[in-house]
C-alpha cells in the first residue's frame, strides 16, 4: 500500500479521529447556567465565603428587608433576630437521619495514630514536670496553652436564623417568586435602597439548600389581611424556580401584618459573633427610630445573649423616592432597553419624560443637534442602532443641571446625633448634613458625625470596633453598615490622613474618637466583590467626606475652646481663692499696726483712713470680715469676666439654624412638632 501503511494501523488511525471527534464535540457543546446556579458557584460574590461569614449576612440581608418592608409603608419598625444553635443530634432529627457510632475510626480526618498519641503525652508529661519543678523553686509559671483538639472537616455548625418585623408584609402568591426565584424582586429601579446585591433572602436560600438541604419558611401577612399565608419552600437552582412544599392560609387572629422568615444554615457563630453584635449596634445608631431584639439561644444556657436596643424616637426619614436616569448617567444598553419599555409616541416625548433635567425646549435642542435624521416627531420605536448610538454620543458631550438629591433619604442630622448619643454617651458630639452632590450624573448625600469621649469602645466586652489612633470609624451607605475592608474605604482614609486633628484642639492618640459618615445616594460606588467598602478614587466624594467631617470639626473646636476657657477661669478662680486667707492675714496686721500709731497718736491719718482704723479698734472689721469682702471680690470678678465673655462670644456667633412647624398628622390637629438639625421638639394643643 503506498506509504507503507498496512490496512490495520489505517482502521486504527481512523478509530482515533473518530473518537478525538466525538470528544471534541462533547466540550464544543454550549451550557448554560440559571442565575440561581450562578450564585450558589460564586456565592463568596453575595457575601457567603465561609460558614462564618454567611451567617453573619443572613442576618444582614434579613434585617435590611426588615427595615425597608416597614419603612414603606411609614411604621415605627419593631425587628426581632433569633439565631438558635441546632446540635448534630437535633440537626440529624431535622433531616430524618439516625445518629450513627464510628466503626473504622482510621477513616475520619480527627484520627490519631498511636504515634502521635505517644509524642502528645511525653510532651504533656515534660510540661508537667517543668511545672513541678517551677512550682518547688518558687518561680511562676506560664499560664498552660490551650490543647489542640482535632475537629474532623465534616463536624459543622448548624443554625436556625428567624427575622420577625411588623412591616407591609408579602401578597400570598407572590411569595414562592420572591424567594424561590434568583433576580426577581420589587427593588429593581432607579432609587436609594439598602440592598446590595439584590438578592436579599434567596442567597440565604441558596446556602442553606448548600450546607442543610432543608427549606425556607414564611409566614407574612398583610394590613387589613384576616389571614397569615405560610409557605415552606426551597428553589431549583439548576432552573432557578421555586419548589414549594407548603403553601396555605391560616387564621389571623391577632391582627398581625409583617413577615417572619426562619432558615436553618451553617454557620460559626464564634468566630462571628463580634461582627453580628456590632452590626446590630452600628444599625442602632443609624436607625434611632426603631427597635431591635436580638436573642442568641445556645446549647449551653450560659451562653446565651440578649440584647436590646430601645426606640429613642418615633421622626423617621421620608421613604426614597424613585427617580427616572439623569442623561450624563445612562449607557447604550440603557438607552436601548429604555426605547423598548417606554410607552411614549415621539422622539421629543420620550426624552422629555424618561430622564431628569430635560425639558421640552432642551429636548426640541438636542433633537436639532443631532442631524438631519432626527426629528420632534419621529416615532420613537424607528430609531435605529446607529442613531441610538448618536444619542448616546450627546448625551456624554452636552452640558446638563446636576440632579436634585430630593429622591434621597439621608438619616438626618438629628436621627444620626440621637443615635451617637445613644450608643456612646460622648463628651461632645456635632453632626452635619452636606447638600446634594453629583458624580457621574447619580446624587448623593454625605453626612457626618465626630464625637469626643464617652463610652471606652475599646474595653466593651461585646463589641470590637475599628481603633485605630484613637479614632473609631463607623462607616454606613445607603443607611447600613459597612464593617469590612475598613483599610480601603475613603472615609477610613479621610479620617486618618486628610484631617488635622490638632487644628482643631482634639487630641488624636489620647481623646476617644469617634467619626461616623453616612453617604446616601441612587448608585454606591462599591469597590470589590464584597461590596463592603467605598473607594478613595472618586474626587468628588472624597471631598464631600472631608468636609462634612472638618465641619463636625470646627463645631466642636468652638465647644472645646470653650470648655478650656472655661477651666482656666476656674483655674485662676480657685489660684486667687487659695491665696486669700494669707493675704487677709497680711492686710490685717497692717491694719492693726496703724490702729496702734493713731491711737497713740504717733502718725496723723486722713479722714477716711481715720474712720477704718477706728472699725478695727471697735471690731467692725476683722480678720473674718475681709475674709468675706476677698471672697465676695473674687466671686464678682469671676461673674463679670464670665458675662464679658458671653456677650462678646454671642455677637461673634455665626446664625442659629432656622426651626421649622410641621404638623406630625395631617388628619390630626393636636400636635405640632418643631424641628431643628438638633432636636424635634413636641408641642400639644
Amino acid at each position: 500500500m503506498a506509504g507503507g501503511d498496512s490496512p490495520a494501523e489505517t482502521k486504527k488511525g481512523s478509530s482515533k479521529t473518530s473518537k478525538n471527534s466525538k470528544d471534541s464535540s462533547k466540550e464544543s457543546t454550549l451550557k448554560q447556567k440559571s442565575p440561581a446556579e450562578f450564585f450558589a458557584e460564586n456565592k463568596n460574590i453575595a457575601g457567603f465565603d465561609n460558614p462564618g461569614k454567611s451567617l453573619y449576612t443572613t442576618v444582614r440581608e434579613l434585617v435590611e428587608n426588615a427595615l425597608d418592608s416597614s419603612e414603606s409603608i411609614s411604621e415605627l419598625p419593631e425587628v426581632e433576630v433569633t439565631i438558635e444553635e441546632i446540635g448534630k443530634s437535633k440537626f440529624n432529627s431535622m433531616i430524618g437521619l439516625i445518629d450513627r457510632e464510628r466503626v473504622d475510626t482510621k477513616l475520619y480526618d480527627d484520627y490519631e495514630t498511636d504515634k502521635a498519641r505517644e509524642k502528645r503525652l511525653v510532651k504533656e508529661a515534660r510540661a508537667s514536670e517543668i511545672q513541678a519543678k517551677n512550682l518547688a523553686s518558687g518561680k511562676k509559671n506560664k499560664e498552660p496553652g490551650v490543647s489542640k483538639v482535632l475537629k474532623a472537616r465534616g463536624e459543622a455548625s448548624y443554625y436556625k436564623v428567624t427575622c420577625k418585623d411588623n412591616g407591609k408584609g408579602m401578597p400570598h402568591d407572590d411569595i414562592p417568586n420572591m424567594f424561590g426565584r434568583v433576580l426577581s424582586g420589587t427593588k429593581y429601579g432607579l432609587k436609594q435602597t439598602r440592598g446590595k446585591f439584590g438578592l436579599g433572602a434567596k442567597m440565604a436560600l441558596i446556602w442553606s439548600k448548600m450546607s442543610t438541604g432543608l427549606p425556607i419558611e414564611i409566614s407574612s401577612s398583610m394590613k387589613s389581611q384576616n389571614y397569615v399565608t405560610f409557605c415552606r419552600l426551597d428553589i431549583d437552582i439548576h432552573r432557578n424556580i421555586p419548589h414549594i412544599h407548603l403553601h396555605e392560609k391560616k387564621a389571623n387572629k391577632e391582627k398581625w401584618h409583617g413577615a417572619e422568615i426562619q432558615v436553618v444554615i451553617e454557620g460559626n457563630w464564634t468566630t462571628y459573633r463580634s461582627k453580628i453584635l456590632h452590626y446590630m449596634r452600628q444599625m442602632a445608631v443609624i436607625t434611632p427610630y426603631a427597635q431591635f431584639l436580638f436573642r442568641f439561644i445556645s446549647e449551653t444556657p450560659e451562653k446565651n445573649v440578649t440584647v436590646k436596643f430601645t426606640r429613642r424616637t418615633d421622626v423617621m426619614p421620608p421613604i426614597p423616592i424613585e427617580t427616572k436616569h439623569h442623561p450624563s448617567s445612562v449607557d447604550l444598553l440603557l438607552i436601548k432597553r429604555l426605547v423598548t419599555d417606554t410607552s411614549k409616541k415621539t422622539l421629543l416625548q420620550f426624552l422629555q419624560n424618561e430622564f431628569v433635567n430635560i425639558n421640552k425646549n432642551l429636548a426640541a435642542r438636542l433633537i436639532g443637534e443631532m442631524g438631519p435624521d432626527f426629528s420632534p416627531g419621529m416615532a420613537v420605536k424607528s430609531v435605529t442602532s446607529q442613531q441610538m448610538v448618536r444619542i448616546h454620543q450627546l448625551f456624554r458631550q452636552a452640558k446638563f443641571d446636576d440632579p436634585s438629591g430630593d429622591c434621597l433619604s439621608p438619616a438626618g442630622e438629628y436621627n444620626l446625633r440621637l443615635g451617637i448619643i445613644k450608643e456612646l454617651h460622648p463628651d461632645m458630639v456635632a453632626t452635619h448634613s452636606g447638600s446634594a452632590q453629583v458624580f457621574e450624573g447619580h446624587p448623593f448625600i454625605v453626612e457626618a458625625g465626630v464625637s469626643v469621649g464617652g463610652r471606652d469602645v475599646k474595653q466593651a466586652s461585646h463589641i470590637l470596633l475599628l481603633f485605630i489612633h484613637g479614632i473609631n470609624i463607623f462607616r454606613f451607605a445607603n443607611r447600613i453598615p459597612l464593617l469590612f475592608e475598613q483599610g480601603g474605604d475613603v472615609v477610613t482614609r479621610t479620617a486618618l490622613k486628610r484631617i488635622n486633628w490638632n487644628s482643631y484642639k482634639i487630641n488624636q492618640t489620647q481623646d476617644k474618637i469617634g467619626v461616623f459618615v453616612s453617604i446616601v445616594s441612587t448608585k454606591i460606588p462599591f469597590k470589590g466583590t464584597g461590596k463592603e467598602y467605598i473607594g478613595d478614587d472618586i474626587s468628588e466624594i472624597a471631598t464631600a467626606v472631608k468636609s462634612a467631617i472638618q465641619q463636625c470639626c470646627i463645631q466642636l473646636k468652638s465647644k472645646i475652646v470653650k470648655r478650656l476657657q472655661a477651666r482656666e477661669q476656674q483655674e485662676r478662680k480657685r489660684s486667687l481663692s487659695r491665696y486669700i486667707p494669707d493675704a487677709t492675714g497680711a492686710v490685717y496686721e497692717v491694719l492693726k499696726q496703724m490702729t496702734e500709731e493713731h491711737t497713740k497718736k504717733r502718725k496723723r491719718y486722713k479722714e477716711e483712713e481715720t474712720a477704718m482704723l477706728e472699725k478695727v479698734s471697735k471690731l467692725i472689721i476683722t480678720k473674718e470680715t475681709l475674709k468675706e469682702k476677698l471672697a465676695e471680690h473674687v466671686e464678682q470678678v469671676d461673674y463679670e469676666m464670665a458675662l464679658e465673655y458671653a456677650t462678646q462670644s454671642g455677637v461673634s456667633e455665626e446664625p442659629r439654624a432656622n426651626i421649622y412647624l410641621q404638623q406630625l398628622n395631617p388628619n390630626h390637629s393636636n400636635f405640632i412638632d418643631l424641628h431643628s438639625p438638633t432636636f424635634v421638639f413636641r408641642l400639644i394643643l
